[in-house]
């Protein structure tokens, strides 16, 4: 039997997030954008790499969440006759794309770091600071607006890029601030490189996530053992057999699984008691369950053929 959660408010709530996701979205991408094209004026003007880094980055931000707005855009689109989960999966697909886009990055800031340090270069840290804290306020308020909207891996990996230019900026800042009173330049790349590894370990992390959903991995949060346990402790339930656990994207769950029943007649009360269990212990409504009966040992696949060779 399948049984699709039949909850308008929760497809109206999920489709409300979605759009004050997108909203969100686009302002923080304008807030970006725009000062990204600042801030490489700046570097450029300055010779500052952490700040022409930290502008790459806010560029970068800015196609990030150009793409997570798109997907966040089309997650929101129901089900159709073609994709009957709907398009809750093109968000993950944005996440994988924004973490991939940030290990370019962080590549791409290191060997610029290396070249500064063997060949060092003339900075201007009097006006690249004053570029560079007016960037980490821009960050603040675009992760301010991000930490606000409803949380998935697309949301998550939108701000792990503002964050991870904030940081940059913050960086920038430090390293600035030391060239400007020390006249050591080496601080400049120096710093880049360490908030590169910060970044780093922060994108690895969405990586994973996003590559453990778009492989149909159990949620995170969720265990098939114990779940399979407590369906199997209902009343009326012998076992638990092909039991699958998986994310169609946006906080959405699906489970299917067979229940192995002691007595058929039981059926329509241990449905109703396993969809109220998944769904208020685990959060799950998208549920497919099938009935069966325990194996009868005098049924067999041998018999069944002599029956039908018999009937020829």
């Amino acid at each position: 039997m399948h049984e699709h959660p039949a909850h308008d408010h929760h497809g109206h709530a999920h489709h409300h997030a979605l759009g004050s996701n997108t909203r969100i979205l686009v302002l923080a991408l304008c807030l970006t954008f725009g000062f990204s094209i600042v801030e490489t004026l700046g570097g450029l003007m300055t010779g500052s790499l952490a700040l022409l880094g930290d502008a790459a980055h806010m560029l970068s931000d800015s196609l990030a969440l150009g793409l997570a707005a798109l997907a966040a855009r089309l997650a929101s689109r129901p089900p159709s006759d073609r994709h009957s989960y709907g398009l809750g999966r093109v968000e993950a697909l944005a996440a994988l794309g924004n973490a991939v886009l940030m290990l370019v990055i962080v590549v791409g800031i290191g060997w610029e770091a290396a070249q500064r340090l063997m060949q060092p270069q003339a900075i201007e840290a009097g006006a690249a600071s004053v570029v560079a804290i007016i960037g980490l306020f821009v960050n603040i308020a675009a992760a301010w607006l991000l930490s606000r909207g409803e949380q998935n891996l697309n949301m998550r990996a939108a701000l792990l890029h503002v964050v991870g230019d904030l940081l940059g900026s913050v960086a920038a800042i430090v390293a600035l601030l030391i060239v400007r009173f020390t006249g050591w330049t080496a601080a400049d790349p120096l710093l880049s490189l360490l908030i590169g590894g910060l970044i780093l370990a922060s994108t690895v992390s969405v990586l994973k996530d996003t590559l453990h959903q778009l492989l149909d991995g159990v949620p995170r949060g969720l265990s098939l053992q114990n779940i399979g346990t407590h369906l199997a402790a209902l009343p009326g339930v012998g076992s638990v057999h092909d039991l699958h656990i998986w994310g169609l994207g946006y906080g959405r769950v699906a489970l299917s699984a067979h229940l192995v029943m002691r007595d058929p007649a039981h059926w329509a009360s241990t449905l109703v008691a396993a969809r109220y269990l998944l769904q208020h212990e685990f959060a799950i409504e998208h549920v497919t369950l099938q009935p069966e009966l325990p194996a009868d040992p005098r049924i067999s696949l041998e018999h069944l053929l002599q029956g039908i060779r018999q009937k020829h």
